[in-house]
């Protein structure tokens, strides 16, 4: 069993690393179902070649420095489709890299009284998700 620590990972966004910020980040992808289901069945049934979705979740401990934070990063990219480039067991030769076009839905600060602002990032995944190994 190859186990990899999620410490490793990096995540750029639009050309921006957000990886020494990043505290979690969590990639989902699904595709849709068709019930075909017809009459006099007791139970659904479901058929699949639909289209494949996807969504990108990250958060971590905001930086607020200007030109290359988090915020100067990901707040001007809300509403724009950017490339999202992830590294889910860091850089190296053969290890996993994942390119995708995102939407960026929305970009959170949290505030919290007794601890450090925290930030948060949602986006879909726009398209086809390219998996390749780094040379």
């Amino acid at each position: 069993m190859a186990l990899g620590h999620g410490k490793r990972t990096q995540i750029t966004v639009a050309a921006g690393d957000i990886s020494a910020w990043t505290k979690n980040s969590e990639f989902t992808r699904g595709a849709d179902k068709h019930d075909t289901t017809g009459y006099g069945a007791d139970d659904h049934t479901f058929g699949g070649d639909g289209l494949r979705t996807g969504e990108f979740v990250c958060d971590g401990l905001y930086d607020g420095t200007a030109g290359t934070g988090t915020r100067a990063i990901l707040e001007p990219l809300v509403g724009t489709v950017v490339t999202v480039t992830r590294k889910p067991e860091g850089t190296g030769s053969g290890k996993p890299l994942q390119t995708f076009q995102a939407f960026v839905d929305e970009y959170k600060e949290t505030n919290p009284v007794a601890d450090y602002i925290k930030w948060a990032a949602k986006m879909t995944v726009s398209g086809l998700v390219a998996k390749t190994t780094q040379s």
